[in-house]
């Protein structure tokens, strides 16, 4: 790690994935001197917009948790009328299901660019990451994902779309840093799940039990085995 803290990396990371949705929601989606910032919107395509709202969304979720979130506060808070996010979303489960979308992406995306890193090895990646998701700033996020899949469990119509690609979106960039590290193929992809559903179970245990320091134990434990770590 060159002698570069975990905390100083990790630090550095959460403010890399989230300033650039910051900036375009400080600059294009809140707009101070316009009581209806949705009416002077720059053009573009509806699938656009709808992106852009849940960026905002994200960000905002991110900051100042979901308690008590409601479509309205919602777009107070990022500039638009909650008439504008039943239009694209139409309710707030709906909305809340692209919220957590969003983050899983950004998730992915950051663990691309760690793997395209010079220098890390694969349980430097997976070490680094696993300290992005349990930063305290995105504890909301993660109590939102694991309610939002329990409601799909349930069959409850509006939740069920985040079954889609829940695991499998994971699987492939798992999947192909795993063969780039040497794995067979077949064997790469029962790593990738089993990793996946470690982490996971992990986040929940974290956020149900608060446990930092034996989450993180169980952790490094599994990366030993995982990696043959000495």
């Amino acid at each position: 790690m060159c002698g570069t803290s975990i905390d100083t990396v990790t630090d550095l990371m959460y403010h890399t994935v989230h300033r650039s949705c910051t900036n375009w929601y400080t600059h294009d989606v809140v707009n101070t001197d316009d009581p209806h910032p949705e009416s002077n919107a720059a053009p573009g395509t509806d699938g656009d917009r709808r992106a852009q709202l849940v960026d905002a969304a994200v960000d905002h979720v991110t900051a100042h948790g979901i308690a008590d979130l409601s479509l309205r506060r919602l777009g107070a808070a990022i500039g638009v009328s909650h008439r504008m996010l039943i239009h694209y979303f139409g309710t707030k489960e709906q909305l809340l299901v692209e919220i957590v979308r969003a983050s899983e992406r950004r998730q992915r995306d950051l663990l691309s660019r760690l793997h395209a890193g010079p220098g890390l090895s694969p349980a430097d990646v997976a070490r680094l990451l696993w300290h992005q998701l349990t930063d305290p700033r995105l504890a909301d996020q993660e109590r939102l994902f694991f309610e939002i899949c329990g409601h799909a469990l349930q069959g409850r119509p509006e939740a069920v779309p985040i079954l889609e690609g829940l695991v499998t979106d994971w699987l492939e960039p798992l999947v192909a840093a795993e063969v780039a590290a040497g794995a067979d193929p077949v064997a790469a992809r029962n790593r990738a799940r089993l990793g996946l559903a470690t982490v996971r179970g992990l986040l929940l245990d974290l956020l149900a039990t608060g446990d930092r320091a034996g989450v993180d134990a169980a952790m490094e434990e599994f990366l030993r085995l995982y990696y043959g770590l000495e």
